[in-house]
């Protein structure tokens, strides 16, 4: 896989650690300088912003994709490449997935959880064969990675889905693992057999 463009989920907080605006600044400039589109949430606060005007200060890219409902609450970013206004998130939620070719979840709340989960469901589900990462900021993913394990051991997602998501805490690991991904074939539900 060669890849064009990233997705890039990821707070409209800057969080309470200074490691993850670095981590936040490191993944912008290294997308840039492997020219390399960043497509995310088009908010300018938190490490939404930190993210893309990192990229943009070192030549890349950068494609927001906003709800017009949330343009004024999150300061949509008005210094991108493009800015994309949407109905809702669902709107936005697909228009990012198809405007890329792989997925990266910095630290961040709610939101990057719930848009992480519905790719890699969607992923799964075989609506899209993209790579998925986690940036694992000072540990701060290792948690929900050992939950991931126990819902393997516990019979609900299979090994081959729970490897669909690649984990590391340097941007140009995570990226090189994610060009090289290849997507496996494996049923998708929990309980079958291979075929």
């Amino acid at each position: 896989m060669s890849l064009k463009s990233v997705c890039v989920f990821c707070g409209a907080s800057a969080g309470s650690n200074p490691a993850y605006r670095e981590a936040a600044i490191a993944l912008g400039r290294t997308l840039a300088e492997r020219q390399l589109t960043l497509v995310y949430g088009g908010g300018a606060v938190g490490l939404m912003g930190i993210v893309a005007d990192a990229a943009l200060a070192a030549g890349g890219e950068v494609i927001g994709v906003i709800p017009e409902s949330l343009r004024s609450l999150e300061i949509g970013h008005n210094g991108l490449t493009r800015l994309e206004v949407v109905d809702g998130m669902h709107a936005r939620k697909a228009r990012m997935a198809e405007l890329s070719d792989a997925f990266i979840a910095l630290p961040g709340g709610l939101g990057t959880l719930e848009e992480l989960f519905e790719v890699w469901t969607w992923g799964q589900l075989g609506y899209h064969a993209k790579p998925l990462g986690l940036m694992d900021v000072n540990g701060f993913y290792s948690k929900l990675a050992g939950f991931l394990d126990h819902v393997v051991s516990e019979g609900f997602v299979r090994d081959e889905h729970r490897n669909m998501l690649q984990i590391s805490d340097s941007p140009t690991e995570l990226l090189d693992t994610l060009d090289a991904w290849t997507p496996l074939a494996a049923p998708k539900w929990a309980g079958q057999k291979p075929t």
